[in-house]
């Protein structure tokens, strides 16, 4: 990939605004279930409400932020998250300094942080758009896809070998350190962002009601949200216990943990990489489709994972569906960001994150309750099946028509 937007200096800073921020996520990601299974003895049930506070705030009131959204510049509310979010995990080390750290504790921090995402992601979005136009819209979101996707990759095995050698609280604190990064670099981004101008008088019940018609009539978009509601929804039930199984039914070291992350998760940098090559050879919509059919057979190897050979399930199952779920997301937000104008975009970004990720604390509930009622490999059975139905929203739509952005468009006619 060619220097691009990267010879941008606004875009740039944007860019590395996101590096070291994707980065902290992705300790946080591993460390602090670690944190509460092997320091603070919490059970599979307290691990899966970890999850579900991380990911609440998508269920209860992402529409409302997508509608503000529309309404203001969203730079601000980027720093301010960002800020927000550095300031409630810096909490947990310092409790862990003075010996206080509990698992209540945890659950608010990791709240406070959820809502505060909730806010940062929709801007996130929202924001793209304004800084870089329509045209730099594949590029712009594989660069972001990357950053995560490294991130991802690189993140995990030093992540679990920390936590074994300095323990998980201090471990959750570089996250708070890559929020303040992406705070100070956001806040140097100089480009003027545009609002589009309100038309009459702003009803925030029939702003949130249209962006969900919005997705609702658009044959492309309704497949896209619907495929990944029902995704979500399993695969949080995975993500919400997937840690507690590795470590007591595979019986694997924080460390061993990390690596084995890492080693599934390269697939999610061949995601970011791809996405482009493959929309440019198959056409958009093609590549989206056979992609999402790709991932959600791959997945079903995840519940085979087992100590010796068996792990091969767990790193080709990982290695695939993250190679998967990058690059359909590369390719679902430029589709959503082309689709939608810009006095609606805020919304639609809301709308699409309010059906993927608002079923999300609901999926990692129901990991919990399966977990302590029928036990940790049920469990991913479970989440497996329901991933392989998610592609039918994929198979039984007319994405296989789409070519390319400009005829996404189009179909809003």
């Amino acid at each position: 990939m060619k220097a691009g937007l990267l010879g941008r200096p606004d875009f740039r800073r944007f860019w590395l605004a996101d590096v070291l921020s994707q980065f902290g996520t992705r300790i946080s990601v591993l460390a602090i279930p670690l944190l509460a299974t092997q320091t603070l003895h919490a059970s599979a049930f307290q691990v899966s409400l970890l999850r579900t506070l991380e990911t609440a705030a998508y269920l209860l009131f992402v529409l409302h932020v997508g509608a503000w959204c529309d309404r203001i510049r969203v730079r601000p509310v980027l720093v301010i998250a960002d800020l927000g979010r550095a300031a409630a995990l810096a909490t947990v080390p310092l409790a862990a300094a003075f010996g206080s750290l509990t698992i209540t504790h945890l659950l608010v921090a990791v709240g406070i942080t959820g809502v505060l995402t909730v806010w940062f992601d929709v801007a996130h979005q929202t924001y793209l758009p304004r800084l870089i136009g329509r045209d730099d819209l594949v590029e712009g979101n594989a660069r972001l896809q990357a950053n995560m996707s490294i991130a991802a990759v690189a993140a995990p095995s030093p992540t679990g070998f920390a936590v074994q050698a300095v323990g998980g609280a201090s471990v959750v604190g570089l996250n708070a350190l890559g929020y303040l990064w992406s705070a100070l670099w956001l806040r140097s981004v100089k480009t003027p962002e545009h609002v589009p101008p309100a038309t009459g008088k702003r009803h925030l019940r029939k702003e949130i009601a249209e962006g969900l018609r919005f997705v609702a009539k658009h044959p492309v978009l309704r497949a896209v949200a619907g495929h990944g509601a029902t995704h979500g929804f399993f695969q949080s039930a995975q993500i919400a216990i997937v840690v507690v199984f590795l470590s007591r039914e595979v019986r694997l070291s924080p460390f061993a943990i990390g690596l084995l992350s890492t080693s599934t998760l390269a697939g999610a940098v061949v995601g970011a990489f791809a996405a482009r090559p493959l929309a440019a050879r198959f056409g958009h919509g093609r590549a989206l489709l056979g992609i999402g059919v790709f991932e959600g057979l791959i997945f079903q190897l995840f519940p085979f994972t087992a100590p010796g050979w068996a792990l091969a399930c767990y790193v080709l199952a990982g290695f695939g569906s993250s190679f998967g779920i990058v690059a359909m997301n590369v390719l679902s937000a430029s589709f959503q960001q082309a689709a939608a104008g810009e006095h609606v975009r805020g919304r639609v970004n809301a709308t699409v994150r309010f059906l993927v990720l608002g079923v999300a604390p609901l999926g990692s509930l129901l990991g919990g309750v399966l977990a302590e009622s029928a036990g940790l490999r049920a469990t991913l059975f479970v989440a497996a099946g329901g991933v392989l139905l998610s592609m039918g929203w994929l198979v039984f739509s007319p994405l296989r028509s789409v070519h390319d952005l400009e005829m996404h468009g189009r179909a809003l006619g």
